[in-house]
This record gives structure tokens, C-alpha cells and sequence, in this order.
């Protein structure tokens, strides 16, 4: 009899009342999301960590050994799913990411490392891998497609072929293929991304997508017939409805900077379109945010608020989820044969777990784990991963011009608060001395991004408005997507390069320097993007750097997640990286000063 058949019968068995089951949960609120109801008085029977009963009365089930959990009438929740996210965004490891966000409801998290994938290739993706395999929750993996995002506009740390995607495709927990970001190379039929769709097609995976235009025109056809399932970088109405319209699944994504639930949900609540085809998910959240906020829990509170009834958003992170990839006979309901990942909650509208199991064990009470996390130790070589070619200079952050030159016009970046598109401006300067100097009566600082991988000693220099900086001040971050180079933006030269010293001396992460010295600073020494430490200790210091945003005059919200993504070069308008300025909506390169 092999296992599948011995599960079965297991379930069977307990279901007839013939073997007890390990847990019962009883007197409980069934949200039945498969049918859209609620259902009083329901109890669920769970044997092997799996649902094996769902009814009135499930007290055939119990035997001397069985736990029994009194639900008095609280909702039994199916547990939630984040379909799209980058675990590095929260500055945490695999395990302390689950750590933070598994007692708040989540137990099921589809991953893309891409961020680590674009330091260490495809050696960092099965390092994440074999951490998410030890999880007790659920953890699916998903092999980053464009590393780099747009060849050509960016020097990666490593790169990811077609063969590598093909092997890692084969590997457990692997689920199908991460964010196709190079949505022009789909549109012009790139051959490199054509074969990588190809090689998850013949693995019957899903293939995620990233098309971060507002062009819905023949792009975003040519786009969608390449094969992408999914998208999570719309930023409208328009956007959920067309891609929802053409076969895809709009992801609504509410993570700590990109707030774009509000304006897409209107085509549920406003337009009345069939819920179905969307979910929720975060994409990236930052460490302050999953330990204080929370996560999926937040997402849904968000969604709530913003019109969704309760039981639709559940679904869309639950039902919708699981059948998106394929895994609805494991996951994303209260049923049968199902995984039992069950949520106990007071409150669908103010949805806060009481209690969570993952895989028929409860991991956690009132917020608190009641189980052991997996111990888990990192090589050396991901660990040294900044390498500068020597000590930076405040000289090496001086924007030169032709000193016969009165005024030049410049070609800034634009910050958009709480979205990862910015803005192409231009203003005109005049020149001090010969060279280019921030403004802070105009909003005008500096950003570089000196080369980390390598070790070149190069450093691109360009221009950014919308931080609101007022002081002498420096910020550096070796979260840099997603070549993750270290970026650095400031009003004050010399403070620029003692904060990029301070990052290559540390091995990586984010530094605030405020008239010369450091004032708040977060170590990420895995691969410059993820912390050795807890998730609650990385959260304190990461909250740190943005109160250093506020002491600097920022008043963004979540401003070190809108500078880790100016260097990404696939999302409109203007992006820098260690090429040069990139006008992204031309895809090409443009000076910084004319």
C-alpha cells in the first residue's frame, strides 16, 4: 500500500468513526469558503495534519489521546495565503520571516528569491530552497525568471539561464516560475524568456508575471499571450479589470510601501466583476511592518476597509490562492484530504488569529509560538558578499559639468509615495564651481550606486526629488533591487561616502548618517539583503533607519522600501543603475545633465 493510499485510509477511518483523530476542534464558526458561507456549530476532525471530518457533530472521532479545542463559537478560518512576495524585503531569513508572520494567521507563503538569486545566482535560490523545505508552514518556491531583470541596463551579481531555471524547476517545493519582469523582451519574443515560459509550461507550473506599465495597448497583449498567469504591478482599476479580462489573476498587493489595494479593488466593489480571479498578497514587506502591523492579516484588514465583504477577501487569499497554483486539493479550504491549516479568530472584520494550526499542530496562541522553529546555519560565502575596490572619498561623489556651463537641464527621479513607478523630471541648475550640487530648497539630492559585486570601484551619480531631505544626511542600502548594488542618496558628499564605508565594513544592509556620523544602521550580512538575527531585533533596527528618515526631514511613508527600488530598471519612469540613468519607458540610457 503506498503512503497516498495509507493517508487515505487514515482519513476514511477516522471520518467513520473506526480510529480517533489526533485533534478536534469543536462548536466553531465554519467559514466555508468553497461554498461562501458560514456555518454554526461545525466541528473538524484532523488525523496525519490533515482535515479528515468537517460536520455538526465529529464526537465519533474522539479517543482518550485526542486534543480537543473548544472553539466556543469563534470562525474557523482556512489559514492565509500570500501569493506573490520576496521574503528578503523583509530583511529576515526564510525561518525568522515565518517566525514573525505565522502566529498573525499566514501559513502559506509563495516565495520569489530573486533578490538573492541576483547576488549569488542560482546557489542563493537553493539556499532559500532547503530553508523553506524545513518550514511548519507551508513554503513555495518559485524560480526567479529575469536575473538580471533587463540585460543590457544592469551588471548583476549573477545571472540565471534557461538550464537553470529547467533544473530548478525540478526540485521539491519549487512551484512554478517568479515574476516575469522583462515584460518588452516577452512583447519582442526574447528568446531567453520565451524558453525559460517554455521549460515551465512542460513542468505544468505556474508562470508568475510583472507587466509595470500602464500601456494596455499591444505590449500588454503581446505580454499576456507570452504565457505570465498572474500580475501584481497594477496600480488601477484598469488594470485588474484587463488583466482579469484576459486571463490572468490580478494580484492586489498591500505590502509596507506599495499601498495599491484601494484603487484596484473598485473593479470588485465598483464595476462588479467576479471576484475570482483576484487575490491578495503583499510582494514586499519590511521587517518593521510584519513584527508591528502584521502581515496577510493586515492585507486583509485593508481590504475590508476598504469595501470587499469579509468572506470575499478570505477567499482571495485563501481558495483563490491555493487553486492559482494548482493546490487546491492540499490547501486554501477547510476540507477533507486537505492540509489542516486552520485559523481561530474573533472577529472576521478586525481579523486577528487567537489560535493557528499549520499542518494539523498548533504553532501558536495569542500571537505566540508554541513550537520550535528550524535552527539553521548559512555558508561562508553568503556572507561576504560587499566588496569594494577601496575606501570611498567624498571626491567620488562630486556630479561634475562643463564649468563654461550657466544653467543645465537634469534629469531627475521622482519619488511617488506609497508605489513603485516614479516620475522622469527635469529642473534647471545652475552649477556651483563646476559641479552639480544637491538642493534642499528644491527637493533636489543626490543618488549613486557604487558597484558592490565585483569589486570595479565604479560609481553612477544622478539626481532624486520627493525624500524632502533638510539636513546634512546620507542614507546607503545594499538593498538595491534588483541587481542590489549599493545605492546611496544624500545632500552631503562626504556624508555619502562614510555611509557606503560604514555598509562595505559591515557586510551590508542600511545606514543613516546625519552630519557626518551614523545614526541608525541595520546589519544584512547574508548576501548584503537578509539579517543573521531575529526577526523582532532586525524589526527594532530597521525602525531605526526610519526614524533616521524622519531626524533627515523625509516624511515619506516606508521611504527605505521607495529607495531600495530606484536602481530597479523594469518599472517606469526613470531608474539609475550601475550602467548609467535609464529612461525605462524608452528603455534607454539618457544623461543626467543636458
Amino acid at each position: 500500500m503506498t503512503p497516498s493510499a495509507k493517508l487515505t485510509r487514515s482519513l476514511i477511518d477516522v471520518a467513520m468513526g473506526r480510529a480517533h483523530a489526533d485533534l478536534v476542534i469543536r462548536h466553531g464558526q465554519w467559514v466555508c469558503v468553497q461554498s461562501g458561507e458560514i456555518i454554526d456549530g461545525t466541528d473538524v476532525a484532523i488525523v496525519n495534519g490533515r482535515v479528515a471530518f468537517v460536520g455538526w457533530d465529529a464526537s465519533h472521532t474522539v479517543g482518550k489521546n485526542t486534543i480537543v479545542i473548544d472553539a466556543r463559537g469563534k470562525y474557523l478560518v482556512p489559514g492565509l495565503l500570500d501569493g506573490h512576495m520576496h521574503v528578503e524585503s523583509g530583511m529576515v531569513t526564510v525561518t525568522e520571516f515565518v517566525r514573525a508572520v505565522a502566529p498573525r494567521g499566514t501559513t502559506g507563503m509563495f516565495i520569489d528569491p530573486h533578490e538573492i538569486a541576483n547576488v549569488f545566482g542560482l546557489r542563493g535560490v537553493k539556499l532559500m530552497v532547503d530553508e523553506a523545505q524545513k518550514q511548519p508552514i507551508h513554503v513555495w518556491v518559485q524560480v526567479p525568471s529575469c536575473v538580471p531583470s533587463a540585460p543590457g541596463f544592469e551588471t548583476p551579481g549573477a545571472s540565471i539561464t534557461p538550464d537553470d531555471v529547467a533544473e530548478a524547476l525540478t526540485w521539491p517545493g519549487v512551484i512554478g516560475l517568479g515574476e516575469m519582469m522583462n515584460f518588452p523582451g516577452v512583447a519582442v519574443g526574447d528568446a531567453k524568456m520565451l524558453a525559460e515560459m517554455a521549460s515551465t509550461h512542460a513542468a505544468n507550473k505556474t508562470i508568475g508575471g510583472h507587466y509595470a506599465s500602464p500601456d494596455l495597448g499591444l505590449p500588454f497583449h503581446g505580454y499576456v499571450a507570452g504565457g505570465a498567469e498572474d500580475d501584481h504591478e497594477g496600480t488601477r482599476a484598469e488594470d485588474a479589470i484587463a488583466r482579469v479580462r484576459q486571463g490572468m489573476k490580478a494580484m492586489l498587493r498591500y505590502g509596507s510601501a506599495w499601498h495599491d489595494v484601494a484603487t484596484q479593488v473598485k473593479a470588485i466593489t465598483k464595476n462588479k466583476l467576479d471576484p475570482r480571479r483576484f487575490l491578495l498578497c503583499t510582494d514586499d514587506s519590511h521587517a518593521q511592518t510584519i513584527s508591528h502591523e502584521g502581515h496577510m492579516d493586515r492585507v486583509l484588514r485593508h481590504a475590508i476597509a476598504e469595501g470587499l465583504n469579509p468572506m470575499t477577501a478570505i477567499q482571495m487569499c485563501t481558495i483563490n490562492t491555493a487553486e492559482h497554483f494548482g493546490l487546491t486539493r492540499e490547501m486554501g479550504m477547510i476540507a477533507p484530504g486537505r492540509w489542516a491549516d486552520i485559523l481561530l479568530v474573533d472577529d472576521l472584520r478586525d481579523f486577528r488569529a487567537e489560535i493557528v494550526i499549520a499542518r494539523g499542530q498548533v504553532i501558536a496562541q495569542k500571537g505566540k509560538w508554541t513550537t520550535d522553529l528550524p535552527v539553521v546555519s548559512y555558508p561562508k560565502w553568503a556572507i561576504n558578499s560587499v566588496n569594494l575596490k577601496r575606501e570611498l572619498k567624498a571626491d567620488d561623489f562630486i556630479l561634475n559639468v562643463d564649468e563654461k556651463k550657466m544653467k543645465v537641464r537634469a534629469n531627475v527621479i521622482g519619488v511617488i509615495e506609497n508605489q513603485a513607478p516614479t516620475r522622469h523630471l527635469t529642473f534647471e541648475i545652475e552649477p556651483v564651481n563646476g559641479e552639480i550640487r544637491a538642493d534642499m530648497t528644491r527637493d533636489i539630492a543626490k543618488i549613486a550606486l557604487v558597484e558592490r559585486h565585483k569589486g570595479t570601484g565604479a560609481v553612477t551619480l544622478g539626481l532624486v526629488s520627493g525624500f524632502g531631505f533638510t539636513r546634512k544626511c546620507a542614507i546607503a542600502s545594499t538593498v538595491a533591487h534588483d541587481s542590489h548594488h549599493m545605492i546611496v542618496v544624500g545632500t552631503d558628499d562626504a556624508s555619502m561616502a562614510a555611509a557606503a564605508n560604514s555598509l562595505a565594513r559591515s557586510g551590508g544592509g542600511q545606514v543613516v548618517v546625519i552630519d557626518g556620523k551614523v545614526r541608525a544602521q541595520v546589519e544584512l550580512q547574508i548576501a548584503g539583503l537578509m539579517s543573521t538575527e531575529r526577526a523582532d531585533i532586525v524589526a527594532k533596527k530597521a525602525l531605526s533607519v526610519l526614524e533616521g528618515f524622519v531626524n533627515c526631514g523625509c516624511e515619506l511613508n516606508n521611504p527605505n522600501m521607495q529607495l531600495s527600488l530606484l536602481a530597479l530598471v523594469v518599472i517606469p519612469e526613470l531608474r539609475i543603475s550601475d550602467l548609467g540613468l535609464v529612461d525605462v519607458t524608452n528603455f534607454k540610457f539618457i544623461p543626467v545633465l543636458e
